[in-house]
């Protein structure tokens, strides 16, 4: 199964891209996480907020592939625990489809998006900086497979 974490902006801080690949890189080659930096909507004095949302939402829409299950990452989504999050991951291997985590801009998702995701997950209740939310995803779902396999990471 492929992860695909489609996320609006780049340039991160290099903490962040180390992060994210240190935990892509521990997944089995039969469950690959892989960033899909999608660009900025372009924001700035006088922006047109709706226009950048949207923007984010056409190349965000573009960048899922046919057939994946689309999982959107909104604050109204159901919260899991990482157990919880595991027998996701579970459902999601069993389902046979390729996943497809949708992150948006500063200013959330593009309403198309969220209507067309199967499923709505709340990462917190907390509000997370967008670069931090890339790392938190690769380590938890890195756990989440550690916890199917039955190693001791969970602990």
């Amino acid at each position: 199964m492929k992860i695909r974490l489609l996320a609006v902006g780049g340039k991160m801080p290099d903490w962040v891209t180390t992060g994210f690949h240190e935990y892509s890189k521990r997944l089995p080659h039969e469950m690959t996480l892989e960033l899909v930096e999608l660009a900025l909507g372009h924001r700035g004095k006088g922006a047109d907020m709706a226009r950048a949302i949207r923007q984010e939402g056409d190349a965000m829409l573009a960048a899922i592939p046919k057939g994946d299950r689309v999982i959107a990452l909104e604050v109204k989504g159901r919260s899991w625990s990482t157990e919880q999050l595991a027998d996701q991951v579970s459902e999601w291997q069993m389902d046979g489809r390729n996943i497809s985590l949708l992150v948006g801009g500063p200013d959330g998702l593009d309403a198309r998006c969220v209507a067309l995701a199967d499923q709505k997950w709340s990462l917190s209740g907390l509000t997370l900086p967008h670069p931090l939310v890339r790392v938190i995803l690769a380590e938890q779902v890195y756990r989440a497979w550690t916890i199917i396999q039955g190693h001791p990471y969970h602990k």
